[in-house]
């Protein structure tokens, strides 16, 4: 908190001219402030984002239907580089020079509506991909796909990680995926995508003017769905057409003219040239429209990050961040706690299990308990001790209270009460 104010993207500049600091004290200041703050991202149980993680995220569509890129010459390199040379780890994104996208907690978000234009699109797709089923195309395609894997070792080789796991734990309900019948095509459907319950997005922004711009941006986000992801993205590129689009473009304009030219020739060539362009006028504006009507889904989907899911930026995300690193902390020194006093004696790996559980009956919550940081906190404490068999076993509630002793939140208390309270009392 101390060092933030130096990078500041609004006030830093400003702070930092008072300072009179060189470069080389600034770079050591803010990879200060940078490990600083993945401490507490560990501490806050936020996890970097992987390139699996992500292609899985991004393996569908769910509100978002528009293909949203990064414009990365507006993206400082050099901050997260240094940082990462001097602190390797390991699965880290191929972006992770540019931006880091922290996350952490699975949610649900559902969306009912009519869906015309993504009905219309799924049934094209599939009449396409029934066409290339009889000519043939699809065996081609599937075999060049696993050629490309065969080359690929190290994608034979990736395990299944532990955000893998959480994904699988949420079904994803999708128009693609709809069985078509008359009252799904014409009625309202409710598709559901997993959410990541807290996302925080670290960069910095290149200048191209002599003083290198120092400003750190932190945004923090919440129920993102995993499939929208994109919308978090910092520095994004305005969306246009896709090259699927220009593909749907050209191939309609070429169909149209080949079928004109090879019709002349035809009796009654005037009402045929009529029907096929058309037709082909039709298609293409069906292209258009369906832009159109993605772009506006992609305004309104930044807007409500930016009003409803944006929770804070900067300096509070900072400050809840800090106070998160706090009741995190006591919230597994309680739950440990309470598990031993209520159920006696356990292993690390009793305490753990037993903890989850109580998280999961109480709350409906599943979690990986760090139960070795909340041991280590009780045992540092004084009122949990292990025996020579390794099984944790804690002292009883009021011995407890007598050793950790009076605590901060007691004294403030005691202080308020006795400010307010009238003499002689």
């Amino acid at each position: 908190m101390q060092l933030y104010p130096l990078f500041d993207p609004v006030h830093g500049a400003h702070k930092l001219g008072q300072q009179n600091l060189t470069s080389q004290e600034i770079d050591v200041l803010e990879q200060n402030f940078l490990s600083y703050l993945f401490q507490v991202m560990d501490k806050s149980n936020f996890k970097i984002a992987t390139n699996k993680e992500i292609d899985i995220a991004l393996s569908g569509q769910y509100l978002l239907n528009l293909p949203i890129t990064v414009n990365e010459s507006k993206l400082d390199k050099k901050l997260l580089k240094g940082y990462f040379a001097e602190h390797p780890r390991e699965n880290l994104p191929d972006f992770a020079d540019k931006y880091v996208i922290f996350r952490r907690g699975i949610g649900i978000d559902r969306t009912t509506n009519y869906f015309f234009m993504e009905k219309v699109d799924m049934i094209i797709t599939r009449i396409w991909a029934y066409i290339l089923k009889l000519t043939g195309i699809e065996k081609l395609l599937s075999r060049m796909s696993s050629t490309r894997r065969k080359r690929d070792p190290k994608k034979n080789d990736e395990t299944v990680t532990e955000g893998e796991q959480d994904y699988l734990q949420v079904e994803r309900i999708r128009i693609e995926n709809m069985h078509i019948s008359f009252r799904n095509l014409l009625g309202k459907i409710t598709v559901q995508e997993p959410t990541f319950d807290r996302i925080i997005v670290l960069y910095r922004r290149s200048s191209s003017n002599p003083k290198a711009e120092r400003g750190i941006y932190l945004k923090h986000f919440k129920n993102i769905p995993m499939a929208d992801m994109e919308i978090v993205l910092p520095e994004k590129k305005n969306p246009g057409l896709t090259p699927m689009d220009w593909v749907k473009f050209l191939g309609s304009a070429i169909v149209g003219l080949g079928a004109v030219v090879g019709s002349l020739d035809m009796p009654k060539a005037d009402l045929w040239i009529f029907a096929v362009l058309s037709t082909v006028i039709g298609y293409c504006a069906k292209t258009y429209f369906a832009f159109q009507q993605n772009l506006a889904a992609y305004q309104n989907l930044i807007t409500q990050s930016m009003y409803d899911k944006q929770l804070d930026s900067g300096k509070g995300t900072l400050l809840h961040l800090c106070d998160d690193v706090i009741q995190q902390e006591v919230k597994e020194v309680i739950v440990s706690f309470f598990i031993l006093m209520e159920q006696g004696k356990a292993t690390t790996r009793d305490l753990d299990k037993r903890c989850e559980e109580l998280i999961k009956d109480e709350f409906d919550g599943s979690c990986n308990f760090d139960v070795d940081d909340a041991v280590e906190k009780l045992v540092k404490l004084g009122i949990v001790v292990r025996d020579s068999i390794g099984r944790y076993s804690c002292v009883g509630l009021k011995r407890a209270n007598e050793i950790i002793g009076t605590t901060t939140e007691e004294l403030v208390l005691r202080a308020k009460q006795i400010a307010i309270a009238p003499d002689g009392i």
